[in-house]
């Protein structure tokens, strides 16, 4: 029994990932009802989903990390897919706001660079998808600000300048994009799809995963499912199904 079990360690079993890497709006995405969660579960034996969100970070830093989450040896032939969800930082006021603030010129720049380190190490374009930031709702985003005695910090006008860089950088890349700044506003108040004014509420949790979903299904649903459905191993002999 020994050997067979060293045997059956000599082949890892991987499963493909997709790495969610953005700020708190993706570190907060496994929250109960996230959007982070609901692709897992919707990929849940086909793709690890890993949460590579970082709270308060903006494209300056981000673009120093994403080297350190792949690289070719770690690799991206694993990587099914990446989200790049940065903006609600770089879009703060330079004035009220300058520790998170990124030009955008500066932002877009950062993008563009992401992408090509990600293509450089083999992970292609059509396996990575831009998400705008989300529109931001200027009176409730105030209220969380005063609380901690600040002005408000963020402009909506602003930060749809920023999205509007990321589609744009989409476009030039040949990414797929997630244009939640225009999507969440079409013929809407968007003020349901927002916790604070800035984070999302459960409402814009599934608003995002549904367009997310349906951008990815296409790219994803074909995985298989690793290992058999359990009628299909053969309970006389499981090694034969399992290893």
């Amino acid at each position: 029994a020994a050997m067979a079990l060293a045997g059956a360690r000599g082949r890892l079993l991987r499963w493909p990932r997709v790495l969610l890497f953005g700020d708190s709006i993706t570190e907060y995405s496994f929250q109960e009802n996230g959007w982070g969660a609901y692709l897992a579960e919707r990929l849940v034996r086909k793709c690890d989903v890993v949460n590579r969100g970082i709270s308060g970070y903006n494209t300056r830093w981000a673009k120093l990390i994403l080297p350190r989450l792949i690289t070719e040896s770690t690799s991206a032939d694993s990587i099914a897919a990446v989200t790049i969800f940065f903006g609600a930082n770089d879009s703060a006021l330079k004035e009220l706001n300058p520790e998170q603030h990124v030009p955008l010129e500066e932002y877009a720049a950062n993008l563009k660079s992401m992408v090509q380190y990600l293509r450089s190490v083999n992970v292609t374009a059509d396996r990575i998808i831009l998400i705008t930031p989300p529109p931001l709702q200027e009176s409730a985003w105030e209220k969380a600000c005063l609380a901690k005695g600040d002005k408000l910090n963020r402009y909506n006008a602003t930060t749809g300048q920023y999205a509007q860089a990321c589609v744009q950088v989409a476009r030039e890349c040949g990414t797929d994009v997630l244009d939640l700044w225009t999507l969440m506003q079409k013929n809407q108040d968007f003020s349901s799809y927002l916790s604070d004014g800035l984070h999302l509420s459960p409402k814009g949790n599934s608003f995002l995963a549904a367009q997310l979903w349906s951008r990815l299904e296409n790219k994803l649903s074909a995985l298989p499912s690793l290992l058999p459905y359990w009628r299909d191993v053969d309970h006389t002999n499981p090694e034969a199904s399992l290893l």
